[in-house]
């Protein structure tokens, strides 16, 4: 038979389960999707909100509300693509200081230091996590995709 103090510890154990097992299931989702990516019935949304994170979708070297790549290769992409990933973060009340995680997909390794150059640029505070890897190809033939997880703290809650 087991102690008191076992069936005690059991039951606090069984209790933080359901108590964070409830909270997770209580945490709103929600979807954000542009206006382009609706007409041109993209499969994806541009980002999504779970509890503090914002999860954004891969962004591309695309112009504004255009699914056009900018001209001008890995330089001009790179800094496009950020120049869309502050406007999304701008839609939440979000900066570049609130990213914590990105994921850079390169078309070529070999034009990782052109990258990197652009990149940095964008971050005032602190560099986010980040990862990089070459593919063997990226939507509309671009040089680069970044997808950017971002986090809210309670002065950019609503």
């Amino acid at each position: 038979m087991k102690s008191k103090k076992t069936r005690v510890a059991i039951f606090c154990s069984i209790l933080l389960w359901v108590t964070g097992a409830s909270q997770a299931l209580a945490t709103q989702v929600e979807y954000f999707s542009s206006k382009r990516n609706i007409d041109n019935n993209y499969p994806f949304s541009n980002a999504v909100r779970v509890g503090d994170l914002l999860f954004l979708s891969g962004e591309l070297g695309t112009l504004p509300n255009s699914s056009k790549l900018i001209a001008g290769g890995i330089k001009n992409e790179t800094k496009q693509a950020m120049e869309n990933i502050q406007a999304s973060l701008a839609k939440h009340n979000l900066t570049m200081n609130d990213i914590v995680k990105c994921t850079a997909m390169l078309a070529d390794i070999k034009e990782w230091p052109i990258f990197n150059e652009v990149y940095k640029g964008y971050f005032t505070k602190h560099f986010p996590a980040r990862s990089a890897f070459a593919t063997n190809g990226l939507g509309l033939n671009a040089r680069l995709e970044l997808e950017c997880i971002a986090a809210f703290s309670s002065d950019t809650n609503p």
